[in-house]
Parts: structure tokens; C-alpha cells; sequence
């Protein structure tokens, strides 16, 4: 057990140890140049844990402006069409900026003004992070810098102006595949340069220690009040938890609070996208092995060499050749199951979603609508299963209007 504290006695698996490692995974491949910041970010974050003036602060900010709790929502039309177990969602996207993205960027931009860093840098995929990002930015009075692959800029223009309008600049990044990876190579190395007056809001649960620990810590909310509202909706904990899996802060998200409740099944959802050969999708666990990326030791998308291979999903935010850490440990361990939705099975519950719930998700949390509506058919009607609805789908609707209605001119 780390510095970190005692756990509590519903959640079953440690804080990384004081290496930042979880099994075999994590840990701080970095440049030395790079070391001393995140030394100076982990004693940050061990204060700011302990100060109560940080912490009031913070909930304030959660309250107030981020609009916490989301709710609980019985989806009763998608419920009766599948006819099986009940089916709630964790409503994160009705957070300030349609995503659970706020909830980290925040939390990070509190810490950064609280280190006395005048400019925040970040990289985006779906663009929901850069969003949180330049909020978060815009509400504490920083700088920021958003670097953006040139491939996701293109899917997600929507989001591209909304960051500019919140006061951010946006960096275009065209080298390698012009995606997420890309964007996080760039930021990296702005930061290197920049490292005394910046900090890197690192979007996910990835990236070298404390990044994974510190992201999922500010994203924990999502269970913690999962687990309140679903013992006052039905007074019980649930069956099965879903969420879809790109770095992973969503889904840790949700399922921290309850990894120390065995009969609570847990399943991530990854890119199925059109296919399993290379190239065609982002289903770490299904394709990747064990590699070192962005600093941190995971499952990783590689050839034989260790090169970094291309990825597909529909969903930008999904599109990433590799994996928290801390999921890659509860795969390994067994506590999580990780599964994958190919681009249609996402689209097509886009689609119901919408239709019968007047709740257009996110392509990425379609992903995880996609897997409930497989199972949830074959579930006793007396289960409860909770999938987290982890954005909204307005930076995607042109996106699943090519594929959806191509014969529409959404140009």
C-alpha cells in the first residue's frame, strides 16, 4: 500500500504502488527533463487531497457549475423494446459540456492554478476533452493550448469552434495517423519545452504516474453516485455495470466505487470498428499486447516490432492504440470484462437510443448501449443494469448522418 491511504472495504483494488505501477502496468517512461514535473504534480495532488479549502472548493465547482449529480435515468421505452433487465443511465451528459470530461479537466485546472501554472495544455480526439479543457481554462483565467489530430478536426468541427469560442487555441497535428495518439505525441513534447509555467491536462486514465491515479480520482464521482442513486431508485446495488472504454476515465469512472462488490458485474466496451485485422478497429484487449505508450506500460496495438499500428472507430474518442493501465490490471485480474461493438452495432444503437429515449448519445457511449442491447435481452426481468451515458451525441450527428443517411447532403 502506497502513501496514499487505506481503501475502503468496497473497493478491491489498490492505488498504485509508489513506482505508479498496477501489476505489471503504469509506471513513468518519460524524459528525465519530464521527471521533476511529475514529482511536482504528485506532491501537488497529495496536498490539494488533504486540504479542505481545495476540496470545498472543488465540490462548489462540481455543484454549481458542472451541475452535479447527473441523474439516474430508468430508460423505461429501451427497457420494454429489449424486454429483459432494467436499464438505467448515469447521465454524465448532461454535465457542463455534455460529457464526464468536465469533471477531470476541472479538477486538474484547480490544481494547476494551485501550482502556480499560468498555461494548460491538452489534446483532444472527440473534442470533449478540449471542451472541458478551454472551460475549465476560461472559468480559472488560464492560457490554453488544445492540439487536435487534423483527422478529428475534420470529424468533429463542432467541437473545434466551440473550443475557439471558449477562448482556446487549437493546434492542428498532421503527422502520423492525425488522431488522438498524435495529438498526445505533440502535447508531450510542448511540454517538455514548457514544463515550468505549463501543465498538461492529460485527458484520460493513461499517461505516465500520477495521471492515471490523479484523472481517475476526479472521476470517481460517477460511481459514487451511481451506487447512492440506484440504492434509492431500487434498493439495491445493481447487476451489471457497462461503459465504453477508450483511455478508460469514464468507465473507471463508474465502476471504482464498486470493484469491491463481487456480485456486481462489470464490462468495458471497446472500437470494435469494421473488423479485427489490422488497422480496422481499437479493441486493445482483443488485438494488442503488452507495450509501453505515452509513458505508461499497457496494452498496446503493435506490430511485431513494437511499431505503433493504425486504428478505426466511428468514434473519435474511441480511436486510441492503447489502454489505461489500471483497466489493463483489472483484466488481467479478472474483476473487469472487456468486450468490443463494431462501428454498425454503434451506430445502430445511436440510432434506438434516440429514437426511443429521446437521448442521442455520444458514438462512444453507443458503443456501450450496443453491448446492453445485446445481453439485456437474456437477463431476467428483475436484474438492473446501469449503462454510463458518457456524452451527449451533438458533436456526432454529422458524423452518423454519412452513415446513417447517406443519401443526405450535410455538408
Amino acid at each position: 500500500m502506497s502513501e496514499y491511504g487505506v481503501l475502503s472495504s468496497r473497493q478491491s483494488t489498490p492505488y498504485p504502488d509508489d513506482r505508479g505501477r498496477y501489476g505489471d502496468f503504469g509506471g513513468k517512461f518519460v524524459p528525465e527533463t519530464l521527471m521533476p514535473a511529475l514529482q511536482e504534480l504528485e506532491t501537488a495532488y497529495v496536498e490539494a487531497k488533504e486540504d479542505p479549502d481545495f476540496q470545498n472548493l472543488l465540490r462548489k465547482h462540481q455543484t454549481d457549475y458542472v451541475g452535479r449529480p447527473t441523474p439516474l435515468y430508468f430508460a423505461q421505452r429501451l427497457t420494454a423494446s429489449l424486454g429483459g433487465a432494467k436499464v438505467y443511465f448515469k447521465r454524465e451528459d448532461l454535465a457542463h459540456t455534455g460529457a464526464h470530461k468536465i469533471n477531470n479537466a476541472l479538477g486538474q485546472g484547480l490544481l494547476a492554478k494551485r501550482m502556480g501554472k499560468r498555461r494548460i495544455i491538452a489534446e483532444t480526439g472527440a473534442g470533449q476533452h478540449g471542451v472541458a479543457t478551454a472551460t475549465a481554462a476560461a472559468l480559472l483565467g488560464l492560457d490554453c493550448d488544445i492540439y487536435m489530430g487534423t483527422e478529428d478536426i475534420e470529424r468533429q468541427k463542432l467541437n473545434v469552434f466551440r473550443m475557439r469560442l471558449l477562448g482556446a487555441r487549437v493546434i492542428p497535428v498532421n503527422s502520423g495517423s492525425r488522431i488522438l495518439k498524435d495529438a498526445i505525441n505533440e502535447a508531450l513534447r510542448d511540454w517538455v519545452t514548457n514544463v515550468r509555467d505549463t501543465h498538461y491536462l492529460l485527458g484520460t486514465v493513461h499517461g505516465p504516474h500520477p495521471f492515471p491515479l490523479i484523472c481517475r480520482d476526479f472521476q470517481r464521482i460517477i460511481g459514487e453516485e451511481a451506487r447512492k442513486q440506484i440504492l434509492e431508485h431500487e434498493g439495491r446495488l445493481p447487476d451489471l455495470l457497462v461503459a465504453c472504454v477508450g483511455g478508460g476515465s469514464n468507465s473507471i469512472g463508474l465502476f471504482f466505487e464498486f470493484l469491491g462488490e463481487d456480485a456486481v458485474k462489470m464490462v468495458g466496451v471497446e472500437a470494435g470498428g469494421i473488423g479485427l485485422g489490422p488497422g480496422q478497429h481499437a479493441a486493445r484487449f482483443a488485438g494488442g499486447s503488452l507495450g509501453m505508450l505515452h509513458g505508461a506500460m499497457s496494452y498496446v496495438l503493435q506490430d511485431k516490432n513494437g511499431q505503433i499500428l493504425t486504428t478505426h472507430s466511428v468514434s473519435a474518442g474511441l480511436d486510441y492504440p492503447s489502454v489505461g493501465p489500471e483497466h489493463a490490471y483489472l483484466m488481467r485480474t479478472g474483476r473487469v470484462e472487456y468486450t468490443h461493438a463494431s462501428d454498425s452495432e454503434a451506430l445502430a444503437a445511436f440510432r434506438q437510443t434516440s429514437e426511443l429515449e429521446g437521448i442521442i448519445p455520444a458514438l462512444e457511449s453507443a458503443h456501450a448501449v450496443a453491448y446492453a442491447c445485446k445481453v439485456v435481452p437474456n437477463m431476467p426481468k428483475d436484474r438492473i443494469v446501469i449503462v454510463n451515458m458518457s456524452g451527449r451525441g451533438d458533436k456526432d450527428v454529422q458524423q452518423a448522418a454519412k452513415y446513417l443517411l447517406p443519401e443526405e447532403d450535410f455538408s
